[in-house]
């Protein structure tokens, strides 16, 4: 951790700074300025102790002060190298450097930046049970039942092979939701799938609370952590691009 060194900010989007190399000389004798867009560690939207029991503040101090820190500060040393990414909102810079499939080096920290953003955003104090008005009413056209549907969930976690990411997505083409596993830093944006929630699989995100027993982990975020006000919102968000028809999901 600390390997990679960044202009500390707080906001998550891009900020401009302009440095000029010799800021003494006179103006016709200065080389050209240099304009560099970086990214900031964004805060979860919680406290750090706010979703104990079921995740501790000692494992967000870790995979959110530690991890995601470190996939901020090295993405920002990766676009320190160029200003050929300057201005790119960070899910088009996604889709860009993932490069149809063959992702540049700078892919892997700005997906893991937002992958974690987005799951940061996934939970909420006092979450879990079920999903209620138009979310459920989807969730129930597309998979039969909600409990077809969190089964279907739970089994892509457990059967998740190595290190990745689970999603309840929305597929534009299909105008359906549905659940998919991503590997490593792959987020769905890359397939132009509108992401709902997320659930990290990563080792680092579960092992200081249940060990080894990801069981245990992936049931306590379906019972007591996901955020369905959040995916109520984002499937809000979702039918000013896709026409989902009946049911219409009310803005949380």
């Amino acid at each position: 951790m600390g390997s990679c060194i960044c202009n500390p900010l707080s906001a998550s989007r891009h900020l401009l700074l302009t440095e000029s190399n010799s800021p003494k000389l006179p103006h016709s004798k200065r080389r050209a300025s240099t304009v560099v867009a970086y990214y900031g560690l964004k805060t979860p939207p919680y406290k750090l102790d706010a979703l104990e029991p079921y995740m501790s503040k000692r494992t967000l101090e870790m995979h959110w002060g530690e991890h995601h820190r470190d996939y901020v500060e090295c993405l920002n040393k990766d676009l320190d190298k160029s200003d050929l990414f300057y201005g790119y909102p960070m899910d088009e810079l996604i889709k860009f450097t993932y490069n149809n499939g063959n992702p540049l080096p700078e892919f892997k920290n700005a997906a893991q930046v937002w992958n974690h953003d987005f799951f940061w955003e996934s939970m909420q104090p006092g979450g879990g049970d079920m999903p209620k008005f138009g979310v459920l009413e989807q969730i129930e056209k597309d998979f039969g039942s909600f409990t077809n549907f969190r089964e279907k969930f739970i089994e892509a976690a457990l059967t998740l092979f190595g290190s990745g990411w689970v999603w309840l997505v929305l597929k534009r083409e299909e105008r359906r939701l549905e659940v998919i596993k991503t590997s490593n830093a792959i987020s769905p944006l890359v397939w132009d799938d509108i992401p709902i929630i997320s659930l990290d699989m990563w080792e680092h995100a579960y092992y200081l609370d249940y060990k080894n027993d990801k069981a245990k982990y992936v049931n306590v975020f379906m019972n007591h952590l996901v955020s369905w006000n959040a995916a109520m919102s984002r499937m809000a968000r979702a039918e000013a691009f896709v026409n989902l028809g009946e049911p219409k999901i009310p803005v949380a």
